[in-house]
């Protein structure tokens, strides 16, 4: 099970708090269980005398722990959520499609109840529960308390091993629904237009295709959860009766005393429910955990009053370009995400395909075969006008054109031309003739001159230049790049140091870099 993200886990309120009280629940459900056994086995092998109601009040202490822990996970759990939902809607409202953000803030995080009120109690009971019985089998018998001990691992390792084959199900699962959400609201939101150019019925049998295949994968995802909880509960149940055989051979042999071997039978299947409850919930929380990444992947919160619009994730699917006058593909198949907020770095050689791919991103150059998803939404089907609008480029070398520095800076742009100029190092008093330097520099000045442009397209900026020239416009570069999602072409070591994420290039196929 993958851990809750440290950055995510300390905006969850009393986060570390829970986890603690959770604990002492759990201790204290340990005591009830241990005392229950104890009480019952002196009750049934010798005489009654106080020992049913001690009994009873144990089996009441135990209930009330149960009852005060599933309260308590409730009442946290609905705080998360809404804690939750105001951070999409912060990070969310004006950089993600609407369906997307509508699908998250309802469904979605609705989702994060299986992990917070059923998975973490349970999780947690299953560590602390299990050992404190186990340490009482040692103590009682010695070779039952050792099979226990044995047996007891196979559990989670068979959750871990069922856990691997599930998560990407249950991800692809979300995603599904995500996108069914996204596309269903901008179908009902476009409809009178989809309907004066006759295209609602076109687009209602994408809808139902799409919800076919959601369908489909829960069904998949529900089934694999079925046959897991069926290996789970015959691991226990095998487990428990080998310790459950031995115990009643020697009991008819004499080896052991009654109350001793009931003591050990009672306790023998509660070192095991813990884990198998643990395991059974696991898959509902395996929604609330994609949820949980999905939240964590938002980008932040621009600050009051700033345009920027971040983009949203993009998604090369199977992506190839041949273009007529080659014998060879530029690119081959890319499969590549591109996450909000992300910088990537594309190095390789030469002629391997970066500056197409930037060219696939700009819509200069269709895709031969494949796609490239915007939120979802295929490039080819976006304005590209609106769509180069959210595009920041810096190519190897900006055109100038005739007239005035200011007026390249510019190109006819609203905005404050000296504030871009003064942030990316131009010093118009020394401006009269350009050099490489300078004209990265004012293709860096255009680029802060689009505040709203949520991607940023480096291609190689730094190239042709020397050392000092390249320290100042890479460190222009990477204020440029604050809160961005960017994409860096880099044929240098030191362009690489401003990306979280590199990929290599070669003969037009892409090879992820450690």
């Amino acid at each position: 099970m993958r851990p809750i993200d440290p950055r995510l886990r300390e905006e969850l309120p009393g986060f570390q708090k829970y986890l603690v009280t959770l604990g002492v629940l759990g201790a204290l459900t340990a005591v009830a269980i241990l005392v229950q056994a104890e009480l019952l086995a002196g009750l049934l092998t010798g005489p009654a005398t106080g020992t049913a109601a001690l009994l009873g009040g144990a089996i009441l202490g135990r209930a009330a722990v149960t009852w005060a822990g599933g309260a308590i996970a409730d009442r946290y759990t609905t705080k998360v959520k809404a804690t939750l939902r105001k951070r999409v809607l912060a990070r969310s409202l004006h950089t993600r499609d609407a369906g997307s953000t509508a699908t998250l803030v309802t469904r979605g995080i609705d989702g994060v109840h299986g992990y917070f009120a059923e998975y973490l109690p349970k999780l947690i009971g299953s560590v602390v529960i299990p050992l404190a019985v186990l340490a009482r089998l040692l103590t009682a018998d010695l070779v039952a308390g050792l099979t226990v001990a044995v047996t007891l691992p196979l559990i989670p390792v068979f959750a871990a091993l069922v856990g691997a084959h599930t998560r990407a199900r249950t991800e692809r699962q979300w995603r599904l629904l995500s996108t069914l959400g996204g596309h269903f609201l901008d179908v009902v939101t476009g409809l009178p237009t989809l309907k004066v150019f006759g295209r609602a019925q076109a687009q209602a049998e994408t809808v139902r295709k799409m919800a076919d295949a959601h369908a489909s994968a829960t069904m998949r995802t529900l089934r694999v959860a079925f046959l897991s909880a069926l290996v789970l509960e015959l691991v226990a149940t095998l487990s428990v009766a080998l310790v459950a055989v031995p115990v009643g051979l020697r009991l008819l042999g004499g080896g052991l005393d009654a109350q001793t071997a009931l003591v050990v039978l009672l306790l023998a299947p509660e070192a095991y429910l813990p884990l198998r409850a643990a395991g059974a919930k696991f898959h509902a929380s395996a929604e609330g955990l994609a949820v949980l990444e999905e939240v964590r992947t938002l980008p932040q919160a621009q600050p009051e009053g700033s345009e920027r619009a971040t983009m949203g994730e993009i998604r090369f699917e199977g992506v190839t370009v041949r273009y007529p006058e080659r014998d060879h593909n530029a690119l081959s198949d890319v499969d590549l995400t591109i996450r909000p907020g992300e910088r990537l770095a594309l190095v390789g050689p030469s002629g391997s395909g970066k500056s197409t791919l930037l060219a696939v991103l700009l819509g200069f150059v269709r895709p031969t075969a494949g796609r490239v998803l915007v939120d979802g939404v295929d490039l080819r089907e976006l304005d590209l006008t609106a769509w180069r609008a959210q595009l920041a480029w810096v190519p190897q070398r900006p055109t100038m054109f005739p007239g005035s520095l200011v007026d390249n800076i510019s190109l006819g742009a609203e905005g404050d031309v000296e504030a871009a100029a003064e942030a990316a190092g131009i010093d118009f008093s020394r401006a009269a003739g350009i050099s490489s330097g300078q004209r990265q520099r004012v293709g860096l000045a255009r680029a802060y001159l689009r505040p709203r442009a949520g991607l940023l397209l480096l291609d190689e900026p730094t190239a042709h230049l020397d050392t000092t020239t390249e320290a100042a416009i890479l460190r222009t570069a990477a204020k440029l790049a604050e809160g961005r999602t960017a994409v860096l072409v880099a044929h240098r070591p030191a362009m690489t140091a401003l990306a979280t994420r590199v990929v290599e290039l070669r003969h037009g196929k892409l090879r992820e870099n450690a």
